[in-house]
């Protein structure tokens, strides 16, 4: 495309959850997710929802997410990289706050690119809470993002900046940073029977991250939010054979600079998993989002914009022993179909988590 290009700067947001090791097995202990921002989550797996982002990222929990950790100290980082593109309305989501809501005006496409470092700590209590293991934590994403929309005029347009352009004229919008995004807290309270484990957990995002309403990139997604999520797992120490399950909800507070309300989101994991040894698994992990609820408020000017997406892939469990030191290990590929309202691309997902105190 030729053109005008213009640039300003941010991030993008997104979510978290967290594997620690327990026994020489992998555990994905279900923390939630960060805001994405348009692109890592209207990217990587953008809600439909304002900025085509939510602050739940679809895929941070797979192999063992009902199980939880036993009493102690564990750190997680996440390292997640995503690579999409979008056209319509949800590449107009993104740069809504800079053009308006042009769709009928012009033909838009995006391309995105994240990576985010999220780095999760979670402490299990000694004690039990309603015959469970309780524990809290929380984590503070950075990411770097590199976003560009190009436009292509079908009538004579005027941007919110006063700029106007001839039907038939290109132009670009284009960031690219490193920032910081929102924080999160959550809650966890799990428990076992047999080969069953099973897990409750509340996420809670706090609206202090980088957000500028006329970045098309930002880490931050500036509105309060609450994700429950729930998790089980039945896992065959003999054959190796492993099922895990989770779905929740997110309910999203009010953008107060654009007077936008994000519409409630679901979100459905899962991971079908053949264990080998207690080193080494592999099997496939998918997810699917889902809004159920429209958008509201004076900033939704594109509607209800509920969105879904569906992805599928491989993941792999490896746990290895850093001189005395368990390390619990887990990488997975997503590859997205089935998208509405969300930018679609491929997720690639490595974790690794160590026990810093407690019973191993």
């Amino acid at each position: 495309m030729s053109g005008q290009r213009f640039t300003s700067g941010k991030n993008v947001g997104y979510s978290t959850g967290s594997i620690v090791c327990r026994k020489g097995l992998s555990v994905a202990v279900t923390i939630g997710s960060l805001a994405l921002s348009l692109l890592m989550i209207t990217v990587a797996t953008s809600d439909a929802a304002e900025d085509a982002k939510g602050i739940y990222l679809p895929g941070f929990l797979a192999s063992m997410s009902g199980v939880m950790p036993p009493p102690g100290t564990y750190f997680t980082s996440y390292k997640y990289f995503y690579s999409g593109s979008a056209s319509g309305a949800a590449a107009d989501s993104v740069a809504l706050n800079q053009l308006g809501n042009i769709t009928l005006q012009a033909d838009m496409s995006l391309d995105a690119k994240l990576f985010a470092e999220i780095p999760v700590v979670l402490w299990v209590a000694p004690r039990k809470i309603l015959n469970g293991n309780f524990g809290f934590g929380g984590y503070v994403p950075i990411g770097w993002q590199d976003i560009s929309v190009d436009v292509d005029a079908l009538a004579t347009l005027t941007t919110r900046n006063g700029r106007t352009f001839q039907r038939g004229a290109s132009f670009s919008l284009g960031e690219e940073s490193t920032e910081i995004g929102d924080p999160a807290l959550m809650t966890m309270l799990g428990w076992h029977s047999g080969n069953w484990h099973w897990n409750m957990t509340g996420l809670l995002n706090v609206p202090i991250g980088q957000y500028d309403k006329n970045d098309i990139a930002n880490m931050g997604v500036n509105r309060w939010a609450f994700d429950a999520t729930g998790a089980a797992t039945w896992m065959d120490p003999q054959r190796g054979h492993e099922v895990s399950v989770a779905a929740g909800f997110t309910f999203n507070g009010e953008n107060p600079d654009t007077n936008y309300r994000t519409g409630t989101e679901f979100h459905a994991e899962f991971a079908i998993m053949q264990h080998v040894s207690e080193a080494f698994a592999f099997g496939i992990a998918g997810y699917h989002y889902q809004q159920v609820t429209g958008d509201s408020g004076a900033g939704a000017t594109l509607g209800a914009f509920k969105g879904r997406v569906t992805a599928l892939g491989p993941n792999v469990v490896y746990n290895l022993k850093l001189g005395a030191t368990p390390v619990a290990t887990q990488l997975r590929w997503y590859h997205e179909f089935n998208v509405k309202n969300r930018v679609e691309g491929d997720a690639v997902l490595f974790s690794a988590s160590i026990a810093l105190g407690g019973k191993q």
